[in-house]
């Protein structure tokens, strides 16, 4: 009869036994294959690179005419390099209230809706302290690429060209908020003075047929 002490160790010791031959099959062989890092030397392949040449006729991931958007890495462009017509504005209004306008407001004052709700105010475009409009307007194409602070990165939502867009529109809330009279063209000043009609609705109009 087995004395209790020892019968009680021997299910632990064939748990063990069990534990170590579980533990000798298990290999790193999955977790540390051979691999190299981009442009690495290789005795694998003639040409001694371990980077593989792109295979013929291969193209870019995306549209064809996003290359000669992007700007270089290395400087932030001063020019738009695209043509800023009423076309590319109004998309670029469009794009930005769908995807800035929720933290810089519609103005770009910083007073978006997720704002008013709690989350940290951005600076307004106009801020001399940051002085955004001193910046070359590769630097907002830069932000709304990459991102910065709080702010995600819109890469992978916003096209190359709809980023230039947004870039347009932004330009052009910047001076509308600090511009005068006497920088809107002469032939436009006149509109100025006209009541907005747009915010005359179909309820004022029967209002006024009752009269």
């Amino acid at each position: 009869m087995l004395h209790p002490l020892t019968h009680g160790r021997v299910p632990r010791l064939i748990g063990a036994l069990l534990l170590l031959v579980a533990a000798a099959a298990c290999r790193q062989d999955m977790h540390d294959q051979p691999a190299y890092t981009a442009l690495q030397q290789s005795d694998f392949f003639p040409d001694g690179k371990a980077s593989r040449p792109l295979v013929e006729n291969t193209v870019a991931r995306g549209s064809m005419d996003n290359d000669a958007l992007v700007p270089s890495p290395d400087t932030l462009a001063t020019d738009f390099p695209i043509a800023v017509t009423d076309a590319v504005m109004k998309r670029g209004q469009e794009r930005f209230n769908i995807y800035c306008s929720p933290c810089h407001g519609r103005t770009g004052a910083g007073d978006g809706m997720v704002v008013q709700r709690g989350y940290p105010r951005p600076p307004t475009y106009w801020d001399p302290v940051r002085d955004l409009k001193s910046k070359p307007v590769g630097y907002i194409y830069e932000v709304i690429t990459n991102g910065l602070n709080r702010m995600p990165a819109y890469e992978t939502q916003v096209p190359v060209r709809d980023r230039w867009a947004i870039a347009a529109y932004v330009r052009a809330l910047q001076l509308a908020a600090t511009a005068t009279p006497d920088d809107v063209p002469a032939a436009e000043r006149a509109s100025l003075d006209k009541p907005a009609s747009s915010h005359e609705g179909p309820h004022s109009a029967h209002a006024a047929e009752g009269k």
